[in-house]
């Protein structure tokens, strides 16, 4: 029962924070830190004995009946859940932390610690719910205190991004609570175990058009897909991300570590529903591909920080639903879990960034004298010859140490792809250290290229493990989510030949070289890059969608009226 205390104790450092005079304001303030320091403590715990003696399921209502739908209040905590506890409560931590002396001349600071602690409670049940129907309660209280978490409700450009945020959510909670009823209607219960084995047996079919019929679990799992793609700024609704940086840095920090996650954890906790619906894992992976796609692209045309790193998450959210499109769900997870303390720290790090760039005229730009100074050709033939060579060399290691049927899952070979890029983007970067002899970057290179290939591949093939002990389990999601073989290879194609090209490209530019272009190429370049920097317009489109429903509204009232 012990577990029940966990969500409670950040609930704790709300009361904690919230009741008391303002003499009091700053002790309580930093009182308040260790029940969410001990919540961190007690997942660390749990996570050792749900690994080691099994799930631990607690409920207060009787799953067979009717009323469990108004009071559907239980914990089942399991591998799963117990990681993402480990993983809000540990960063929950450090930005309740950064925020005591972040926000200490903020009048308000009081109400935005208490909501601090509220959304950690929130997140906590979420991660940790016993059916779908608590899970879909609290995803509603947490796009409420999204809203409340944008704090400085008196500025225009605060105000606006929140009531964005929390208009475009309610689009997808729509879709959410209709595949919760359309799921309880065709299978009779929303427990998860029981709600999966309900699942695998039923055949049933739906026909939402004349001559067009979809099987139960494609119709449900796309109605939750599109509540997923909402809380996690997927394409088209990617828009309220950006527009939400007005918050405080802290709050931002807690929702591209925590919060944005929500839709990657959605689908890992339904993976056993997912993974009977082929339809929609490709749309999860076509939307993850052109969300992470456009993610990338938006983020090089920024020039705000801020918005970078919120791109940069949009991008990053892509590519994890992309995986659970792949039928990847554990490195999914692995994914969303290495982002969340990445991004946490680059946004906690962002105001020093600013500061600096206020204080030093040339930063972050280098000096002059630095940008004369030549490339190595031993730091660039080592970072162009491994890079090349990464491919190769993860086949011989997968195929041969790993002993992994690359010819039988598609999902492991963009795994490898994402490997290779992440290897190649690294050493991309350190060509960029020419103060340094270029021996000691080559060596960098090396170690580098060694490190992620080696420990990244053993550390996913141990996480899978964990996550999902049953090898057959796994084969049917990465089956489940197979492509038609022509269109497989022309992606890996094309990903592999974009690659080696942007490599020359950049080779061939560092060195001082030309590089022709067709005119017509340049000007599409320019068109293209105003293009993103505006965000496709996309904002424009929604303003005017909006507009045009109110007037609408308002057409309909009137008439009504008379």
């Amino acid at each position: 029962m012990y577990a029940i205390l966990l969500p409670l104790l950040p609930l704790l450092t709300t009361l904690i924070v919230a009741v008391g005079d303002e003499r009091s304001r700053r002790a309580r303030a930093q009182l308040a830190i260790f029940p969410i320091g001990a919540a961190f403590c007690g997942a660390i715990a749990t996570l050792y004995i749900v690994a080691t003696q099994g799930p631990i399921s607690i409920r207060f209502y009787d799953p067979n009946s009717m009323a469990s739908l108004t009071f559907p209040i239980g914990l089942h905590i399991d591998r799963l859940s117990a990681v993402m506890m480990v993983l809000i409560s540990g960063v929950g931590t450090v930005i309740y932390a950064y925020s005591i002396d972040y926000m200490y001349q903020d009048p308000h600071e009081p109400r935005y610690l208490a909501l601090i602690g509220l959304a950690l409670f929130v997140l906590l049940c979420l991660v940790s719910s016993a059916n779908l129907m608590m899970l879909f309660l609290f995803w509603q209280l947490l796009s409420y205190l999204l809203y409340l978490l944008a704090h400085n409700h008196a500025h225009a450009g605060t105000l606006g991004g929140a009531f964005k945020t929390f208009t475009l959510l309610r689009v997808g909670d729509i879709a959410f609570l209709a595949g919760i009823v359309l799921a309880h209607a065709l299978y009779g219960t929303l427990e998860f175990p029981a709600l999966f084995a309900k699942a695998a047996e039923s055949s049933v079919t739906l026909s939402p058009l004349p001559g067009w019929e979809i099987s139960g679990a494609t119709a449900v799992t796309l109605l939750l897909f599109i509540g997923g793609m909402s809380k996690s700024a997927q394409f088209p609704f990617h828009i309220w991300l950006p527009h939400y940086l007005y918050a405080p840095t802290p709050a931002t920090a807690l929702l591209h570590a925590g919060i944005i996650n929500a839709g990657g954890y959605l689908i890992n906790r339904l993976a056993p529903l997912f993974g009977l619906s082929s339809t929609t894992l490709h749309v999860a992976f076509v939307v993850g591909t052109l969300t992470a796609i456009v993610g990338a692209t938006m983020m090089l045309a920024q020039n705000d920080i801020k918005k970078t790193l919120g791109f940069s998450t949009v991008g990053q959210m892509g590519y994890m639903i992309m995986e659970c499109g792949l039928g990847a769900f554990s490195l999914a997870v692995f994914h969303l879990i290495a982002h969340g303390l990445f991004k946490a720290t680059m946004f906690l790090n962002s105001g020093n960034v600013i500061h600096k760039a206020r204080q030093e005229a040339h930063f972050p730009h280098a000096d002059r004298q630095e940008e004369e100074q030549a490339f190595s050709p031993l730091t660039w033939s080592t970072g162009f010859a491994t890079t090349l060579m990464i491919p190769l060399l993860i086949l011989l290691v997968t195929h041969g140490v790993l002993r992994i049927p690359l010819l039988e899952s598609q999902g492991t070979v963009i795994f490898l792809f994402f490997i290779w890029i992440t290897s190649s983007q690294a050493i991309l970067t350190l060509t960029r250290l020419r103060a340094v002899p270029s021996w000691e970057v080559s060596g960098a290179m090396l170690v580098t290229l060694l490190f992620v290939v080696f420990v990244y591949l053993f550390a996913v093939e141990s996480f899978t493990a964990f996550l999902y002990p049953n090898p057959a389990e796994v084969a049917s999601y990465f089956q489940a989510a197979d492509l038609p073989n022509w269109l497989f290879d022309s992606i890996v194609l094309m990903a592999t030949v974009m690659t080696v090209l942007s490599w020359c490209y950049l080779y061939l530019r560092a060195h001082g070289r030309t590089v022709w272009m067709p005119a017509w190429v340049e000007g599409l370049r320019s068109r293209f890059y105003v293009l993103f920097m505006n965000q496709l317009y996309v904002d424009g489109l929604y303003d005017r969608f909006g507009r045009a429903i109110a007037q609408t509204a308002s057409r309909l009232d009137n008439r009504a009226e008379r």
